[in-house]
């Protein structure tokens, strides 16, 4: 009788229902190492260096940026974009994937969630700064009031409004429901004290009966449901702040697929970025393996092969227009004053990715580490290009500049990064890494223990 070839466990080392458990949550039950204090004190610097540049952005004004007449938006929605694309992973991961059955999933979903939630938090900053007067930031929403005032709804601005709170909302959401029944596990394991009481608190009851499960399941589903359509909607949105626009560079309609598929490639990145580390650090190299890392890669193989695509369109595109400014506006990026970004944007978005199609690469820890900074490098610079490229050449030659950022708003950036690690220290630090309840429901089906064994049956 032939026998297919084994597959891949997603857990390796032999692990039984327990040992999952223990092995999950030992790294919150004793003292953090100087590891985690370091890096979390690195983050609490960053945090306050942000708060700063940010109190000053918001008491002395806007001109604490290098902004100008013809630069109207410089590293501020460059930020703002590339945070929102880092959080497109996580809802990609949970949703997606969940609705496809991706076993391979369950290992990562929970930081990926988690990093999704941060990642927006920090891209919520920007438009706040914007405004320049923060307690006054719910004008943006739609409400009777006695100002007489209402908001356009015409415009992309006010779109980006309701598509990121709804993902923000999402997100929450799903990684809390994923969260309760391992919240659960850390109570029963808890002493009596103060930390029981908030964990117990914190799962809402939770026993683990059928009824339970049976509802979870099926609130996971309705929320995977809710979340996959806003994975595709809200980089879309996020697109058409320049879409809508008539300035060259940015008037095409490439933009929605090409955006989101660029959120999903750095978001993918920046997972594998934190995963790696976390998983020597904390000990779940069994839980996420090699397999795992390799999956992603052939994830980020697929989007960085539509953004280079797109990258190509949109010189085609620009040519085949036949208009005078489009063409000019490409050309200046890959050959004027911000050459050097567009290259690097290149190097590291099209040509990096590609070393993914080899196996031994694919399957390097080390190796995809690298590669992976080298994305979110890249992506980073596709935002800024995009941007400032498009701008600081306009119609008027009498109004061509060039744009520098300052300390603050370089501060700014700095303090997103605090707030991210911050949370993300935090994280691990109170909550699993990895989903306890979904690893356990793959491990017959997926563990290297049961893998095993089920292949001598079959055999026999």
């Amino acid at each position: 009788m032939y026998v297919s070839p084994l597959r891949e466990p997603l857990v390796t080392g032999a692990k039984s229902y327990k040992q999952v458990t223990d092995d999950i949550i030992r790294p919150m039950e004793g003292k953090p190492g100087k590891l985690w204090y370091a890096g979390l004190t690195l983050a609490l610097l960053a945090l306050a260096v942000g708060g700063f540049a940010i109190y000053l952005t918001v008491w002395d004004g806007i001109g604490t940026w290098g902004l100008n007449k013809t630069v109207g938006w410089g590293w501020g929605i460059t930020n703002f974009v590339w945070w929102v694309g880092i959080g497109h992973a996580g809802t990609f991961i949970s949703a997606i994937l969940l609705l496809f059955r991706q076993k391979w999933r369950t290992s990562i979903n929970r930081s990926a969630e988690a990093m999704t939630i941060f990642a927006v938090m920090c891209a919520g900053l920007f438009p706040l700064i914007h405004m320049g007067r923060l307690p006054l930031a719910f004008f943006v929403f739609p409400y009777p009031n006695t100002r007489d005032l209402w908001v356009n709804f015409n415009s992309p601005l006010l779109w980006d409004v309701f598509a990121i709170s709804t993902y923000f909302l999402v997100s929450v959401l799903f990684w809390y429901m994923g969260l309760i029944p391992d919240i659960a596990s850390i109570r029963d394991r808890m002493k009596k004290g103060i930390g029981k009481k908030i964990y117990g608190l914190l799962s809402f009851g939770w026993t683990g009966s059928a009824r339970h499960w049976s509802r979870h399941e099926s609130m996971s589903l309705i929320l995977a449901g809710l979340a996959a359509p806003l994975v595709l909607s809200v980089h879309t949105i996020v697109s058409m702040d320049f879409a809508t626009s008539v300035i060259p560079g940015w008037h095409t309609t490439i933009f929605p697929p090409y955006f989101v598929s660029g959120a999903v490639f750095s978001g993918f990145a920046m997972v594998l970025s934190l995963m790696i580390i976390t998983r020597k650090a904390l000990n779940l190299e069994n839980y996420i393996t090699v397999g795992h890392v390799e999956s992603m890669n052939k994830v980020i193989i697929a989007t960085g092969s539509i953004v280079g695509i797109a990258y190509v369109t949109e010189f085609f595109m620009a040519w085949y227009s036949g208009v005078v400014y489009e063409q000019y506006a490409f050309i200046n990026r890959a050959f004027g004053p911000y050459w050097w970004a567009y290259w690097i944007m290149m190097a590291c978005n099209v040509i990096t990715p590609q070393l993914f199609w080899f196996k031994k690469i694919r399957r390097n820890l080390a190796a995809t580490f690298v590669i992976s900074i080298f994305i979110n490098i890249g992506m980073w610079f596709e935002r800024f290009v995009i941007i400032v490229t498009s701008l600081h050449r306009d119609f008027l030659p009498s109004s061509w500049v060039m744009y520098y950022p300052t300390w603050v708003e370089v501060g700014v950036f700095l303090g997103t990064f605090g707030l991210f690690f911050t949370m993300f220290f935090l994280f691990i630090r109170f909550f699993p890494v990895v989903a306890i309840a979904e690893v356990k429901s793959v491990l017959k089906s997926s563990g290297e223990k049961f893998i095993k064994k089920g292949g001598r049956d079959e055999k026999q």
